[in-house]
């Protein structure tokens, strides 16, 4: 089975969370290490393999999309969809999506951040028809803010369920996923009075056995959606993300 070479990058939603820290700038372009947290993500997913791109926007996407104007990288192409309904949760960002990708795709979010190595590690798994497959993280005692993780529950190498509140739970959520056109189809029934989240469709992937977990092992990620998270992964960046492309000098001036 051919390695996916196209990621979709949710990054619409308001940031309220952090909103002091960004001063005014979209979540995406608060700057960690030099270099905003898209960059990162364009930059770490380009090295493991990922061309092109699909990055869904909403919220102050005026300044994304002039920041992606005067930003380019060799072997990176990018499409950006708005979402107008970005104030909805982000499962509704992702079915924005829709129509642009026709093939198996790595989805991540805007807010964290990852090692290449993990996201070609999750890209070299097999996904079967009807499957999405989650990067998970067993080592639950290196995680900052263990109350905001997402938590998956599971059983063999199947996730049984997924929520921040699980109180029973074996790894949690790195925010890294495989998906085919099956993730859109379980979003859409997911749907409730127009609105769903991630989680919601993952939930019923889980019910039918269709969502898969890929162990990241030691590999390091951050979810950097407040100001506390932020400082800690200013504090461990360059100690931790050995392999990112930002510390080697690859991020734009």
């Amino acid at each position: 089975m051919a390695t996916a070479n196209e990621c979709l990058i949710l990054a619409a939603g308001t940031g309220s969370r952090i909103a002091s820290q960004s001063g005014g700038s979209p979540k995406p372009l608060l700057c960690l290490s030099g270099a905003p947290l898209l960059e990162h993500i364009l930059l770490s997913s380009h090295a493991a393999g990922i061309q092109k791109f699909v990055i869904v926007v909403g919220h102050r996407a005026d300044a994304i999309r002039r920041w992606l104007a005067d930003w380019s990288h060799d072997g990176i192409f990018v499409t950006l969809v708005e979402n107008p309904d970005y104030h909805k949760a982000n499962g509704i960002s992702a079915l924005a999506a829709r129509e642009q990708l026709r093939n198996p795709f790595l989805l991540l979010m805007a807010d964290h951040i990852f090692e290449p190595r993990t996201a070609k590690a999750l890209l070299r798994q097999p996904l079967a028809e009807g499957e999405v497959i989650l990067g998970v993280d067993y080592n639950i005692h290196r995680i900052f803010d263990l109350e905001d993780a997402t938590k998956v529950k599971i059983q063999g190498n199947a996730i049984v369920d997924i929520g921040k509140d699980l109180a029973h739970y074996d790894a949690l959520d790195t925010g890294m996923f495989l998906c085919g056109a099956t993730l859109f189809e379980r979003l859409e029934c997911a749907k409730k009075n127009g609105n769903c989240s991630l989680s919601d469709g993952m939930r019923l992937l889980a019910q039918e056995r269709n969502l898969k977990a890929f162990d990241v092992g030691d590999g390091c990620w951050q979810d950097v959606d407040t100001p506390e998270a932020f400082a800690y992964t200013e504090s461990i960046f360059e100690r931790d993300f050995l392999e990112s492309p930002i510390l080697h000098g690859f991020a734009h001036v």
